[in-house]
């Protein structure tokens, strides 16, 4: 064991062996993506399946048609001459046409504030009590007055109304049916559903004062086009990248697809020819929705408090007309009104690529962990680093006893992690400062505030590293910068591996931003300090927005305001990840590449 012992410890010296961790690096994130474009086949993906026997979708016949057309006409008259009320009055005018289908309802008021805006409106719903249940569960259908794309939903607000005035004829319902309808599609559904289950702030937002029982799942109606349609687009992405059971999605495509006989695409892909390069497509487009963490509708709320949500958004022009839509929700709520229990059997965590074949978490979680992974192995590799006597300073053997033959123990560098620790913690310290501006900064100031921020981050790493250099007593020495970065990239490779369980895309998106501060090494000439800055300031923070958002075909601004708003309103973290996890080892990575300034004879033992 001794001889062991001593075999792996001068194997740690080995030059060859402190040469493979950037190598083994490299490998993990290369084999991270590769194994990402490996998803669309068919041999690491499945054909989806209904895990929930009890939903039997597509088992009923649906008779919503016929006379309901002639009902959805009149609510559709009575709905056109609301378009340009505000928000007070189109509720004093739906609500006496919901009281007179012989339900109760209730309004609830709610006011938020993001960005120097003031989002305020006030939330119309009503309770069809199950004839043979108990009210101890429910299934929402939702109805926002304007969408995400703040368009006015034009036949969704009458299609609701038509389909309670349809439930409320048939007994076989055995949980309660809430019809919900709100001013927009993000911060009345929030209001709602935070108000539902007692977790709002009742200095912004009303209580409820009708409730119902544990919330089953809902179904949102987005259908502002007004022409007849050719497919529906199902919306599953909820806030923070959670998804509903895929249980809910499935019972969907088989009603519309299977029985209905009316096509169904996921991620705004109109056409899909079930290839791979299309099953790729789709599979990414929903990756960058899920890394962003967004609301993409109003279904999106329900999801954090495990209720299985959807929007539903016909497309195209067909000849499917708003009746065969509303089969589709009947169809859908007969299927939830069968569930014995909460949706559980299926899958939480997954990556639909078409609308029948999907990938689990396990199968595609080993990308992103293989690139957090990266971090890791480097973070070790310069700790082992920093115990290196620095070349030229004789090694201090330990004493060994004149008749020994055995060879002397390798030599350690005494560590000072005082310094190292200090820097890492300043920077996790000011990474508050972009998160509390961002958020709390009227949208006026937006954009000359991002700049401002913009050029101080590019002299903050070397500002910094100036500093540390400047220090009177002991200044900062090459294995405190390997230290520096040991620790930075051991708290981002902890960071995102943890959040890799949470939301896979975020993860992996943050991961391949920052895996170039892997190589980027301490620079001593200005050569290499010049480009190594080019290369920091087109991979930081700030230059990836302005490049996100013209790609996008927005502004800056609009950015930042959207992401305020999702984090005030709906508790959105992608900006703790942004700001807090990436931006600070960005800094620490900036500070390495500028502190290498001389090397220091080091004590050893």
């Amino acid at each position: 064991m001794p001889r062991l012992l001593a075999s792996a410890l001068q194997l740690r010296r080995d030059p060859c062996i402190l040469k493979l961790p950037p190598y083994l690096s490299l490998l993990c994130i290369l084999v991270g993506v590769a194994w990402l474009f490996l998803l669309p086949l068919d041999q690491y993906s499945r054909k989806t399946y209904i895990s929930e026997n009890a939903l039997l979708p597509g088992q009923v016949h649906t008779y919503f048609s016929g006379s309901d057309q002639n009902v959805f006409r009149a609510y559709k008259h009575e709905v056109n001459e609301l378009a340009g009320k505000s928000n007070a009055e189109i509720n004093d005018k739906l609500e006496p046409i919901i009281k007179g289908l012989g339900v109760k309802t209730a309004r609830q008021n709610f006011t938020y504030r993001a960005a120097g805006h003031v989002c305020a409106g006030e939330n119309l719903y009503a309770i069809l009590q199950a004839p043979r249940g108990d009210a101890t569960e429910a299934i929402v259908l939702v109805a926002a007055w304007k969408n995400v794309r703040d368009e006015i939903n034009k036949n969704g607000i009458p299609l609701a109304l038509t389909l309670l005035r349809y439930f409320k004829r048939w007994s076989l319902w055995s949980k309660d049916i809430i019809l919900l309808i709100t001013p927009d599609s993000i911060a009345g559904p929030q209001a709602w559903v935070d108000a539902y289950h007692d977790a709002h702030d009742p200095s912004r937002v009303s209580s409820l004062p009708l409730k119902s029982g544990l919330l089953q799942g809902a179904i949102s109606i987005d259908y502002a086009q007004e022409r007849r349609f050719e497919s529906v687009h199902i919306v599953y992405d909820g806030i923070n990248g959670q998804l509903p059971n895929l249980d809910l999605i499935n019972s969907v495509v088989n009603i519309a697809s299977g029985q209905m006989g009316i096509g169904v695409a996921l991620q705004e892909m109109w056409r899909h020819d079930n290839g791979y390069p299309d099953r790729l497509r789709t599979m990414l487009r929903g990756m960058l929705k899920q890394g962003l963490g967004l609301a993409s509708g109003a279904h999106s709320s329900f999801i954090p408090y495990h209720v299985d949500a959807v929007t539903l958004r016909p497309f195209g022009e067909g000849w499917q007309d708003e009746m065969a839509m509303g089969r589709v929700i009947e169809g859908s709520f007969r299927s939830l009104n069968n569930l014995l229990e909460h949706l559980h059997q299926s899958f939480f965590f997954y990556l639909l690529m078409q609308r029948e074949r999907f990938v689990s978490i396990g199968t595609y979680l080993p990308s992103a962990m293989l690139v957090a992974a990266n971090f890791t192995i480097m973070a070790i590799a310069l700790w082992v680093k920093s115990g290196q006597p620095t070349e030229g300073e004789p090694p201090a053997t330990a004493k060994t006893e004149p008749s020994s033959s055995k060879a002397p123990p390798p030599a350690t560098a005494e560590r000072d992690l005082f310094l190292p620790l200090g820097v890492v913690t300043l920077v996790q310290s000011l990474s508050i400062i972009p998160l509390y501006l961002f958020n709390h900064t009227p949208e006026s100031t937006l954009t000359p505030l991002f700049f401002t921020f913009a050029l101080l981050n590019t002299l903050l790493p070397p500002a910094l590293s100036r500093v540390l250099a400047t220090l009177p007593r002991r200044p900062i020495s090459e294995h405190q910068c390997n230290l520096i970065k040991s620790f930075s990239l051991l708290l981002l490779g902890m960071f995102l591996s943890t959040l890799a369980t949470l939301n896979f895309s975020l993860a992996l998106i943050t991961g391949l931003l920052a895996s170039p501060l892997t190589f980027i090494p301490p620079c001593k000439t200005t050569g290499g300090k010049i480009a190594a800055t080019v290369l920091l300031n087109a991979i930081s923070p700030t230059t990836v927005l302005l490049v996100a958002a013209a790609y996008w075909g927005t502004d800056v601004t609009s950015v930042l305001r959207e992401a305020a708003v999702a984090w005030h309103v709906c508790g959105t973290y992608s900006p703790v990840v942004v700001w807090c996890v990436w931006w600070p080892a960005w800094v620490a990575g900036g500070v390495v590449v500028f502190g290498g300034r001389r090397k220091e004879k080091v004590k050893t033992t």
